[in-house]
């Protein structure tokens, strides 16, 4: 009984030493960019917007914590969060739903995050859902780029500029650990 009970701690110390040192090889890559919804006369149809291309500086965030492009087991979008810079005091109440994708060279395009019926007390930031794919093979890349596609339920008088901001979880190995 008391060999048991020794073989069951070991066990247990074990799988919590192996659940911290796999803690040590998770991080978070952030990006930042911007989208333009152009004023419109159109409602209720999907309109693509491509934001600039964004340099993933992969390399220098797998570097800064001790892993190499082809350690990475996996990237998900965490989080994908949305501000409205111009028009001061604007609100996404003209939004009926959003869809965002990523593409990158060689890859096709990937749904990434979303938000349908939006809320017309939605204030001026709002909060994405995301799919949780594994985006490895884009973030690995040089640069990568967004597109928004949006359904407006209003007319726009003005362009919205709009900042995205997005948080990727990396699960890596440290130096082949």
């Amino acid at each position: 009984m008391k060999r048991n009970l020794y073989i069951l701690t070991l066990f247990s110390l074990g799988f919590a030493a192996c659940e911290q040192i796999d803690e040590l090889t998770k991080f978070e890559i952030d990006y930042d960019t911007s989208i333009t919804i152009p004023s419109t006369t159109g409602l209720n149809l999907p309109l693509d917007i491509l934001t600039p291309d964004v340099s993933s500086n992969a390399e220098s965030s797998f570097a800064i914590n001790d892993t190499r492009k082809d350690l990475v087991e996996e990237i998900r979008l965490k989080k994908l969060e949305l501000t409205i810079r111009e028009p001061k005091n604007a609100d996404f109440s003209f939004l009926k739903s959003i869809n965002i994708y990523i593409k990158a060279e060689g890859l096709p395009k990937e749904k990434i995050a979303w938000h349908d019926d939006v809320s017309a007390n939605s204030g001026s930031k709002l909060s994405l859902e995301t799919t949780g794919v594994d985006l490895k093979e884009y973030i690995k890349q040089d640069e990568f780029s967004l597109i928004t596609e949006v359904v407006t339920d209003e007319a726009l008088s003005t362009d919205y500029t709009i900042d995205a901001h997005t948080v990727f979880g990396v699960n890596a190995k440290i130096l082949g650990i």
